[in-house]
C-alpha cells in the first residue's frame, strides 16, 4: 500500500522470488512508473520478471480480488479489528487449510491505515525487540515470506559441495603401514619396542573417520618426510 520508494519495489520482488512466490500486487504507489524505474530494477537484482507480472490497482478491494485470507502487517497495537498474532503460530494454522492468502504491506511512511487493518482477516505482528521495531518494508516482505514458505513445507537444502566420502579399511592400513616406515625411518618407532603406537595411530584414524582425499593428504606427507630424510635434510 502506498509505497514510495522503488527500490523497495525491487527488493520485495526478490523476497518473494527466492521464497517461491510472484504474484505482487501494488495499490496506489507514489510513482506511476514504479515497476519500470531503474532502482526497482536493480534491486530485484533477477528478480525483473516479479516486476514484469506485478500490477499495479488503485484499491485493496482489487488487490485482494480472488483471495479468501488477507494477513495485515502492522507492529502497533489496533484496539479494534483482527486478531494479532506472531507470524510462526498463525501461520502453521493456516497452511493447513486450502485459502488464497494475500499479506498486506503498509507504506514506508505511515504503515497500513486502519481502515485497511479492519479489511483483513488477521493482523500479524513480527516480534521485535520493543525498543527498536522499525523494519524495512523489503525486510518485512522478506521475514514473512520465509516464515509462509516454512509453514508450506520449505524448501530442501541442496548441498554445493560433494559428501566426502570415507576411507575404506585397505586405505586406511595403506597409511598405517606408510607411516609405520616413515616412523621408523625418523627413528620415532623402535620396531623392537613398539609400544602400541601403530595399534594407537589406528585407533585414532578411525575416530576421525578419514577421507579418501585426507588418505592422500596424510600418505604425501610420509613420502616428503621419507624424501627429505634420505636426501639428508
Amino acid at each position: 500500500m502506498d509505497t514510495s520508494h522503488p527500490g523497495n519495489v525491487g527488493a520485495a520482488a526478490r523476497a518473494m522470488k527466492v521464497m517461491g512466490f510472484h504474484d505482487l500486487v501494488l495499490v496506489t504507489p507514489r510513482f506511476a512508473d514504479v515497476l519500470t524505474q531503474p532502482d526497482a530494477t536493480a534491486m530485484a537484482s533477477g528478480a525483473t520478471d516479479i516486476l514484469e507480472r506485478a500490477r499495479i490497482v488503485q484499491t485493496l478491494d482489487e488487490a485482494l480480488d480472488g483471495t479468501t485470507f488477507a494477513c495485515a502487517t502492522a507492529m502497533t497495537p489496533r484496539d479494534f479489528g483482527p486478531p494479532t498474532r506472531a507470524p510462526r503460530e498463525a501461520f502453521a494454522e493456516l497452511a493447513q487449510g486450502d485459502h488464497r492468502v494475500a499479506f498486506v504491506f503498509g507504506g514506508e511512511r505511515f504503515g497500513l491505515s486502519n481502515e485497511h487493518v479492519y479489511a483483513c482477516h488477521l493482523c500479524i505482528s513480527i516480534p521485535t525487540q520493543p525498543e527498536y521495531g522499525s523494519l524495512n518494508l523489503a525486510q518485512a516482505v522478506q521475514l514473512l515470506s520465509y516464515d509462509w514458505r516454512q509453514a508450506l513445507g520449505g524448501f530442501p537444502v541442496v548441498a554445493r559441495t560433494q559428501a566426502p566420502v570415507q576411507a575404506d579399511a585397505t586405505a586406511v592400513r595403506g597409511l598405517l603401514a606408510h607411516w609405520r616406515e616413515m616412523l621408523v625411518e625418523i627413528d620415532f618407532l623402535d620396531p623392537a619396542v613398539p609400544r602400541k603406537l601403530m595399534a594407537r595411530l589406528h585407533q585414532f584414524v578411525n575416530r576421525a573417520r578419514v577421507t579418501t582425499e585426507e588418505v592422500h593428504i596424510l600418505r604425501g606427507i610420509a613420502r616428503q618426510v621419507q624424501k627429505q630424510r634420505r636426501d639428508g635434510r
